[in-house]
């Protein structure tokens, strides 16, 4: 392993090593304060340079340049819990096959390292900043939001406005959705609500040896039955879709690419089409509810006086929200159950791929990338960036890193990890944009 190389994986692993799992009901955040020790003593010319402020253990870093127009960049540094027997030990980072596994290597203080580390190496290098830069890490993005919702409204009365502002959100895969012989670039320009709902169906209770057919859990059964055998949201290809199946068609092969190059023109039908396609391709192009977790009563013979599950909905932009519930809350009262919004989301729209900032993101891409082509879409995840959706019209969501369809299915899930060849194209990729801008 080079030298260069060997110092971001060992550097990289510091981070990995500190459990700042994310989680709203342990007050204990010693390894917050852990985690911006081991940031202060990594990237000491940053902190040197750049402002630090906290706002409850989220960090907001700037460097003004008076009289421009200023960007920033987004990486959360809390994590989920470790989850399932893992091949290596969640918060103890080890290389094995050319991979550097550990929680949060790619969601995301793999890219957080890479933002500060590029940012390090060209103060070291002498390098003046030319226009205004912010780097912000929230460390609550797995739950509440709220630190990075405590800073854009902090920035707004500020007056701030960015240029543009990239967060996690879109990797570099091969063929994401099926079809596609290469390596694509994917550039999220905007995200789907997020929004948890309560299903509750309650009863009087009683002994399970003498049940009745409406108990709560026979209900709730019913019910999510219903829901999931029924096409309750109807799929929609947008003109961001629309663009990104013409990029991908790049690669493709026979009817496959004739269909995609021309999905424009085939709107109704290739919706439809995507729909069974891939569980990837459905989320695309309707909303999405998924079923999450469910609670009955506290003992095995006792029917529960209120049983309850926690569905999951990703919002699509073509829906309305108003018009969703509806449709559920007609299917939860047949079988007398109660809705109840645990979060209510928090809608923002998608921006536009046809700027000049989406242009200059596309070309430092295909610079640094030479084989990989970039294609726009609307991100199914959650990400920090809704929040700063008022404070600019370009708010992209892609991290520089190759990643493979194991790696990301490993995300919230057992043995996380990343490709370590990855990281320095990573850094180079912030280093030339920083340069550029």
């Amino acid at each position: 392993m080079e030298k260069r190389l060997e110092k971001y994986v060992s550097d990289l692993s510091l981070l990995i090593n500190i459990p700042t799992v994310s989680d709203a009901e342990v007050p204990d955040k010693s390894a917050f304060a852990d985690f911006r020790r081991q940031l202060r003593e990594l990237f000491p010319r940053v902190f040197g340079t750049f402002r630090c402020e906290e706002f409850d253990g989220a960090i907001l870093l700037s460097y003004i340049v008076e009289g421009t127009e200023p960007i920033l960049f987004m990486s959360h540094h809390d994590v989920v819990s470790e989850n399932g027997t893992w091949k290596h030990e969640a918060f103890r980072a080890e290389v094995e096959d050319s991979k550097l596994y550990g929680r949060g290597t790619l969601d995301t203080k793999g890219n957080l390292w890479a933002i500060l580390n590029s940012c390090e190496e060209l103060l070291n290098e002498g390098f003046t900043f030319g226009r205004s830069v912010y780097i912000e890490s929230s460390c609550n993005e797995e739950t509440t939001g709220q630190g990075a919702y405590t800073i854009s409204r902090e920035l707004k009365k500020r007056g701030v406005h960015f240029r543009f502002t990239l967060d996690e959100g879109g990797l570099i895969v091969y063929d994401p959705i099926g079809g596609a012989d290469g390596y694509f670039a994917m550039i999220a320009i905007g995200e789907k609500d997020c929004i948890d709902l309560k299903f509750a169906a309650k009863s009087d209770g009683g002994h399970s040896s003498t049940p009745t057919k409406n108990d709560p859990l026979l209900r709730l059964s019913a019910m999510i039955t219903e829901i999931g055998k029924r096409n309750l949201f109807r799929p929609k290809l947008d003109d961001i879709t629309v663009e990104m199946l013409g990029r991908l068609s790049l690669k493709m092969k026979g009817p496959l690419k004739t269909v995609c190059r021309h999905a424009g023109c085939l709107k109704y039908l290739l919706a439809r089409v995507l729909t069974k396609f891939s569980p990837t391709a459905n989320s695309m192009v309707r909303t999405t509810l998924c079923f999450t977790m469910a609670k009955g009563s506290d003992a095995s013979n006792v029917i529960p006086t209120e049983a309850y599950v926690v569905g999951n909905m990703r919002l699509s932009h073509h829906d309305k929200k108003e018009d969703v519930m509806k449709k559920l809350t007609k299917i939860a009262s047949k079988y007398k159950i109660e809705i109840t919004e645990l979060d209510p989301g928090f809608r923002s729209d998608a921006c536009d791929h046809r700027t000049e900032e989406y242009a200059f993101l596309d070309g430092l891409v295909t610079e640094c990338f030479p084989d990989v082509i970039t294609a726009p879409y609307i991100s199914t995840g959650a990400s920090d960036s809704k929040y700063f959706a008022d404070l600019s019209e370009n708010n992209f969501r892609f991290a520089p890193f190759t990643v493979t369809d194991e790696q990301l299915d490993a995300i919230h899930a057992k043995d996380e990890n990343i490709d370590i060849s990855t990281l320095i194209p990573a850094v180079d990729f912030y280093k030339k944009m920083l340069r550029r801008l």
